[in-house]
Formats: structure tokens, sequence, C-alpha cells
């Protein structure tokens, strides 16, 4: 594969790639270190072409029309290499999936006491938690537990939002490092201040990757994952209400709050800390 354009990421090159499809041009539309990669399987030649027919577009010498047809299959395409290339992200969100089923089916309560925080059996009718001991997945496994559907569709919608766009920039290595030390401060944190309990959810690891993504742009400018400043004011603002306790005033059960700020302030540590790094090693190309 031959790289033919490099783009911004705000840049849409649907109507490009559908055009070089009717040609018959093999490609490839992938998102690499902050920016859109175009790679072409034709040779340096082909490149070449695609380059002429990136400015003349540009340029407004050519008028590229797409039917509906073209632009669903084009859309449907896209989304399916996103999921390709955050396979971390993926596999996450079924581990998520999974974890829900495990509660929302009935499982026994001794396949769910392995992925808890603190190990607990039953004595009489109440649960009786026990040390962790040397079992050291448990400071991240009990990211994987959730508790009802709005708990799972709200944790799966937003760590596909936040963890896919970190992961196509920061690469699957990367993701999988901060999903780990985010996961292990957010469920410390909530157990240090909250005590031995039933927690769980990916909530803190999604508020960690809000942090990372809000922090790391703002110091690499190349990483453009910053959310919207009404989606990262929803967030906070939904934090500070669940520490206030109005959630659980009004019926929704107890919150993780330590968890949620935890891997906010983690996740936004860590942004900075990648962001410094990418600075000094010369990742600042712009």
């Amino acid at each position: 594969m031959y790289t033919a354009l490099k783009v911004d990421l705000e840049e849409d090159l649907l109507p490009l790639s559908a055009l070089l499809h009717q040609r018959g041009v093999v490609h490839r539309i992938f998102e690499e270190g902050g920016v859109q990669v175009l790679k072409v399987a034709g040779g340096q030649s082909q490149a070449q072409q695609v380059v002429t027919l990136y400015r003349d577009w540009r340029a407004g010498k050519l008028r590229i029309e797409l039917s509906r047809s073209a632009v669903s299959d084009q859309a449907n395409n896209r989304a399916g290499g996103r999921w390709r290339h955050c396979p971390v992200t993926a596999v996450l969100i079924v581990l998520s999936i999974a974890g829900f089923l495990l509660v929302y089916l009935g499982a026994p309560l001794s396949w769910l006491a392995q992925l808890t925080f603190s190990p607990f059996g039953i004595v009489g009718e109440q649960l009786q938690f026990t040390e962790m001991g040397a079992q050291y997945w448990r400071l991240v496994t009990p990211a994987f537990i959730h508790f009802g559907w709005l708990h799972i569709v709200f944790n799966s919608l937003w760590l596909w939002d936040l963890g896919s766009r970190v992961e196509q920039v920061m690469g699957s290595m990367n993701m999988l490092l901060l999903f780990l030390v985010i996961a292990l401060v957010s469920n410390s944190c909530q157990f240090i201040f909250g005590g031995p309990g039933l927690f769980g959810g990916m909530s803190g690891v999604v508020y960690g990757l809000l942090g990372f993504s809000w922090v790391a742009p703002l110091l690499q400018p190349r990483w453009r994952i910053q959310p919207a400043p009404a989606i990262m004011l929803f967030m906070v603002g939904w934090l500070v209400v669940c520490m206030l306790g109005l959630v659980e005033v009004l019926g929704f059960g107890a919150i993780a709050n330590a968890a949620h700020l935890g891997g906010l302030v983690s996740g936004a540590l860590l942004g900075a800390a990648f962001a410094g790094m990418s600075r000094m090693t010369g990742g600042n190309n712009e």
C-alpha cells in the first residue's frame, strides 16, 4: 500500500473515496497519529493520480456527485473500518456486555464474586466481604460489572465515542494501557472512600477517557480528540449532581462517585503526561 494523502480528521473524504471506488482504485482510509491517511494498492503512480484528483476536487475543477446508495455504502464501510481499527475499545464493550448479562441472567453469585474488588460470600442473608489477597485482577475487573440496562447502554455508548477516538490517535497498546491504569485508579478510589462493597461499571474509565481527551489536545494540538464544550459541561455537571446525592434521592440507586472522580483526575493526568512526552519527542509536526 502506498500513501497518497494525509489530511485533517475534520475533512470529509467520502466523495473522493466513492469516486475512487467507481474507478476501481483499491484504497483504504484510516486515522493514524491524529490525521486521516489514504493509501492505494496500485503503486506510486496511482498514488500520484489520487493526489491530482484530490487537488482538482478541492480546487473546484472536479465535481463529484454521489447517489444516496453510494453515500450509504461508503458510510457503512467507514463505520466497519472504525470497528476494525479500535479492537481494544470493541473488546472492552463486549466484556462489559458479558458482565451485564452475568448479572441480568442471574448467574451464580460465585461467578460474580470472581470479578468484584473484594471477594464475598453469603453468610445468612447478608454478603460478607473478605480481603483481596494476591488476586490482583480484581483491581480492574469491577469495570466489567453492570447492574442494569441504563448502566450498560450509557457506558457502552460513551466508551465507544471517547475510546474509539483515543485509540485511533494513540494506538491499541496505549489504549489498553490507559484502560488498565484508569480502571485500577478508579476502582481503588471507590474502595478507599466507600469501603468494601458491591460496585462496578465502566463509568470510571469513561470519565478517565473524558479527562484524557480534554487535557491531551491542550498540550498536543495534533490530537484532535477533544470533546465539544457542551459534552464536557454535561458530563462534569452530571458528576456534580451525583456527588451531591441528588441522583440517589430520585431513586436511581447508589453511584460510585469516587470511581468517577478518580477516573477523571487520573485520565487528565495521563493526558498531560502522554501529550507532554509527545511534544518532547518531536510529535508536534504542525
